[in-house]
């Protein structure tokens, strides 16, 4: 039967939009400022690569941190140090003197060390006599005021006051001592001797 010029013809279907008869339609494309959804995540082995379409965040200079668990450092005040004029053979008795005025004041026995580049002091000859062990015990159990000899300094334990008494020996086993004698002092260094010869030692 022919078809009327008044009915419809039927097209065979064609994929893609549909248009109404008369009408023009323009297919919707979706800017691409307007993407739904998460972005994709970077790629496990490279996680510090930015992702795509993201510049890397500008990074500003890290200022140097301690280590975990570790406070910054902070520098060890200078002890100060004291001169007292003495000669060889008054340097020990003046050291007894001194020491006895730092406990007057205040300073306890324990905190005080008295290191002697001559003679031995009077007391360590006599710990001595019982033996280096039980001498050495009596610095590590800190009760008292201890005495050692200059060359030995690298044995002995840092104290708040140390008195480096100068009653002998050469300038240049002073000299060499001093340096580790002022090492072991936390808050004051007190030098017993004359004078003339420590000038040339400070």
């Amino acid at each position: 039967m022919p078809h009327s010029s008044e009915e419809p013809k039927i097209h065979p279907n064609v994929p893609g939009p549909r248009t109404t008869a008369g009408t023009t339609r323009t297919p919707h494309v979706p800017s691409p400022s307007a993407v739904p959804g998460p972005r994709p995540a970077p790629p496990r082995g490279d996680r510090n690569r930015p992702a795509p379409d993201r510049p890397a965040p500008a990074r500003a200079a890290a200022s140097p941190r301690p280590a975990a668990g570790r406070p910054a450092a902070q520098a060890k005040p200078a002890p100060q140090i004291q001169l007292v004029d003495a000669t060889e053979a008054t340097a020990v008795e003046t050291a007894d003197e001194t020491v006895d005025k730092l406990l007057d004041e205040g300073c306890r026995p324990a905190d005080v060390l008295v290191l002697t580049t001559g003679d031995p002091h009077p007391w360590a000859q006599h710990e001595l006599s019982f033996g280096e062990d039980s001498y050495w015990r009596q610095q590590a159990e800190g009760e008292d005021v201890f005495y050692a000899h200059a060359s030995a300094v690298g044995r002995t334990t840092a104290r708040p006051v140390v008195l480096f008494v100068v009653n002998g020996g050469t300038d240049e086993e002073a000299a060499r001592a001093l340096p580790e004698a002022l090492a072991k002092a936390g808050s004051r260094l007190v030098v017993c001797g004359d004078p003339q010869r420590l000038r040339g030692l400070l």
